[in-house]
């Protein structure tokens, strides 16, 4: 993609989770994501007890120095030192202002404009505010998207960065509602360039428009516009591949949840093949609590339906995944999973899983599921497991010593 001078890609893993901005000292909690260390701190200082990013309850506020990445912030940082010291200075937010106003006038200088306006907005969360309080900057946005002329590579660009400042100031905007009329029930075709960057764009472009198709994703008519758009949910699910960079894969999941409650975006997921791509995106050992938790969540939709339940079953590595994660990842894992096995062994009765089940040591895994603190629900669902298996194969009970009961704590 063409970049302007000012535009300067930054590696996901750089930035903080809290703030977003490249990380000055980084530092690792005990759940192993990384996060800057005055962000984390004023996150526990305010007495939260969980991981921002994954949502773990933490067992330890202590966190570690992260050096290897800080050296390779460091490197990275002394490789751009002399671009930077050639570049102009930074904009002011009058200036930025009146960047804004030369996008309106002046169409041929758009992306240079919109270029150092996403260049403004990466470098604080005060400028982000200043984007986002100033009025009809984000219906300009909206219309610049839904009415992209030009070449495709030109439209790419012109896309990308539209995104781009969209994602920026989504945290300031605090209209998402508004914001989703905005792209979906106008006349403008705003999605058409919103897929044209998830299959075109920049790695942070992509992940932008990921999690702006999350945020509008308010009500079912919204979700069904948003899945219906041809070619959208393909590309989706095409990144939960796990040589994809994990960002992207995080950004993937967290839209495809949002907007597959609807049953028919549910089967049409699953005649794409979602079911087999998740199975093996979970199988990976290197996935993150997050990823695992999230990839859990839209296999237990898919299981609420029945083409869903029938791809699970005949899919011989998703099973035995799902088994793996339970009582290994997390407690909102551990629920997922137990839900997606009542769903095909106990509600849908499919023989294979209830094989794959038992052949992966699943039932040792609900009996000591049933002596841990797990919810009602949870142990409700395990005893309807359990009595499938009693009634199918009494020898997996009997084999079951109760002496060496252990649970590992997640």
């Amino acid at each position: 993609m063409v970049r302007d001078d000012l535009y300067i890609t930054v590696p996901s893993f750089f930035r903080c989770p809290i703030s977003l901005d490249v990380m000055k000292s980084p530092v690792s909690l005990c759940t192993g994501v990384t996060y800057d260390r005055s962000s984390i701190q004023k996150w526990l200082d305010k007495g939260n007890n969980t991981c921002p990013a994954t949502m773990q309850v933490l067992h330890s506020k202590d966190f570690v120095p992260n050096h290897n990445l800080q050296r390779l912030i460091q490197i990275w940082s002394n490789s751009l030192h002399r671009r930077v010291d050639s570049a102009p200075l930074p904009l002011s937010p009058d200036q930025a202002r009146a960047l804004i106003d030369e996008i309106d006038r002046s169409p041929h200088t758009r992306l240079a404009s919109l270029s150092k306006l996403v260049s403004f907005a990466r470098e604080s969360e005060e400028n982000r505010n200043v984007l986002g309080k100033i009025d009809g900057f984000v219906n300009m946005l909206v219309d610049l998207l839904g009415n992209v002329d030009g070449l495709v590579d030109e439209k790419a660009n012109l896309a990308e960065q539209t995104m781009m400042i969209l994602f920026s100031i989504l945290n300031q905007y605090t209209h998402n509602s508004d914001l989703s009329d905005m792209i979906l029930k106008s006349n403008r075709d705003c999605l058409s360039s919103m897929l044209l960057v998830l299959q075109q764009g920049s790695l942070d472009s992509r992940i932008a428009t990921a999690r702006v198709l999350e945020a509008i994703a308010m009500d079912a008519e919204s979700k069904l516009v948003i899945a219906d758009k041809k070619g959208l949910l393909s590309v989706l699910i095409r990144y939960l591949d796990p040589e994809t960079d994990p960002s992207m894969i995080e950004a993937a999941l967290s839209c495809l949840i949002s907007i597959s409650m609807p049953k028919r975006t549910k089967v049409k997921m699953v005649q794409l093949g979602a079911v087999k791509v998740l199975g093996k995106l979970l199988a990976e050992s290197s996935s993150s609590v997050s990823s695992a938790e999230k990839v859990l969540k839209l296999l237990e939709m898919m299981s609420s339906c029945k083409e869903g339940r029938v791809e699970i079953c005949g899919d011989r590595i998703c099973v035995p995944a799902i088994v793996g994660k339970i009582l290994k990842v997390s407690n909102a894992a551990t629920e997922h999973g137990v839900m997606i096995l009542w769903s095909v062994c106990y509600l849908f009765r499919d023989q294979k899983a209830q094989e794959a089940v038992a052949g992966n040591n699943g039932l040792t895994k609900i009996l000591l599921l049933m002596q841990s603190n797990c919810s009602p629900s949870v142990r409700q669902m395990s005893a309807d497991l359990i009595k499938i298996f009693r009634v199918n194969s009494k020898s997996c009970l009997s084999s079951y010593d109760t002496k060496t009961t252990h649970i590992m704590p997640f």
